[in-house]
């Protein structure tokens, strides 16, 4: 048997204690995977407590450009977080000749071009399964699962804490900023929540989902980001009288004239997979020429979740230690000089289905105006509710559903809208998808 290959970790939180607990609570199993042991002898963070957990793994506590300028490490597993230190880190482990695995969605969203090319250029592999979906094999799924086939398009719900409070809101019927709160005591959101609720944290990873998908660079800063703090307890009420649920969907589709990147709130029909992922779950679902549809759902965060897909990523960078460099699984899935030029469209050229949801003046013409408003557009209305006014109040809600049209036809209707006497305050707009092929 050959001598377990050592292994370095950049980061001593919770992902980080998961790896290692899974490292030795399924040693054997792994082992005879992997073909060697894998054992955990270097780890470092940013600020070094030797009184941490790790003090008592028989792990040597480093500052962090120890852990990658070690002779002895073969891997350096990046469990930061954050696209600077990181970054300098993993590419000065990489000059050293060192794998690299990372549960890091931005790093490799925003510098995985610079990444992959030194790795390459070193003959050295960095494996990022973990930086989406937690534990799902997503990466792995459509970069060496899917291989046959062509994929048309994916769509994900890829962050756990917007998900979250979007199921609470539906089934409480609580506002966004009570959920919020909730989920922060929980410890599912941040203290600065914006990355999960505003779809900073999706969009990083429907990136990498794109690149691998579609054999196109990483382009995060083309990605459209939306996210679900605009909406209100009235609009997931009115999803559900109207047969669909509100998700924030990462979505990337293949199209004749260039790639849909985009992350937003989503009307999704209440009886498909995906509008019953519930609570901090995950799922993504791929639509590819051959297979047709495939779901992958799982738990998106944890340290045991993320620590498994960590470990399997160690498993495959050990089995490929002996290999030939220019014979190993590409980092995006293809050849890393046949990667395309395909463009990204901007979010006006897409197109989509919307919920909208404005407030009118309780008085007669003002829906007649808004369907000339659409009509002249060219926007067709599928449904239209109009609810009668509570209480003595002067405004009611239309709630209006739309057949497919460009995003820029829509804005240039409600732009119009918006300006009417009759209508008070902003129209309300969240796009649709029935998912279906």
């Amino acid at each position: 048997m050959l001598e377990p290959v050592k292994v370095g970790i950049l980061g001593l939180g919770t992902v980080g204690g998961g790896t290692v607990h899974i490292l030795q609570q399924n040693a054997e199993e792994i082992t005879r995977r992997a073909g060697r042991g894998i054992t955990v002898t270097h780890a470092g963070a940013k600020e070094i407590n030797q009184t941490h957990p790790f003090r008592t793994d028989n792990i040597v506590l480093a500052q962090l450009t120890e852990v990658v300028n070690d002779p002895e490490v073969q891997i350096v597993v990046e469990l930061l977080g954050g696209t600077t230190i990181a970054r300098d880190l993993t590419l000065q482990a990489i000059a050293n000749g060192k794998h690299i695995v990372t549960a890091n969605k931005a790093l490799i969203a925003k510098h995985g071009n610079e990444i992959f090319a030194a790795a390459q250029k070193q003959g050295v592999i960095v494996a990022f399964e973990a930086s989406v979906g937690g534990g799902i094999p997503i990466i792995k799924a459509i970069r060496e699962g899917l291989a046959a086939n062509k994929i048309k398009w994916l769509a994900g719900i890829i962050n756990g804490t917007s998900n979250f409070i979007l199921t609470e809101m539906r089934d409480q019927g609580r506002e966004f900023t009570d959920v919020l709160a909730e989920a922060q005591q929980l410890g599912y959101a941040e203290r600065d929540p914006t990355f999960d609720v505003e779809g900073i944290d999706a969009a990083h990873k429907l990136t990498i989902l794109a690149s691998i998908s579609f054999g196109i660079p990483l382009q995060f800063d083309k990605a459209y980001t939306e996210g679900i703090s605009k909406l209100t307890a009235e609009d997931v009420h009115y999803a559900e009288e109207l047969g669909y649920r509100i998700k924030c969907l990462g979505i990337a589709k293949r199209t004749e004239t260039g790639i849909e990147l985009r992350v937003h709130p989503t009307f999704v029909p209440k009886t498909h997979l995906l509008a019953n992922v519930e609570g901090v779950m995950n799922a993504v679902l791929v639509q590819s020429d051959m297979l047709g549809q495939s779901l992958y759902y799982g738990a998106g965060a944890g340290a045991l979740p993320t620590g498994s897909a960590i470990v399997a990523d160690l498993v495959d960078v050990v089995r490929s230690l002996t290999t030939d460099p220019g014979n190993r699984v590409p980092h995006l899935a293809f050849q890393a000089d046949a990667l395309s030029d395909f463009p990204i469209l901007p979010i006006t050229e897409v197109e989509s289905a919307y919920y909208l949801r404005l407030t009118a003046l309780d008085k007669v013409g003002v829906l007649a105006q808004v369907t000339t408003i659409l009509s002249q557009n060219g926007i067709s209305i599928e449904a239209i509710r109009q609810h009668e006014p509570q209480g003595g109040a002067s405004s009611v809600s239309i709630v209006l559903l739309t057949h497919k049209v460009l995003e820029q036809q829509i804005n240039q209707a409600i732009t119009a809208i918006e300006q009417l006497e009759g209508i008070a305050g902003k129209v309300m707009r969240i796009r649709l998808e029935m998912l279906t092929k």
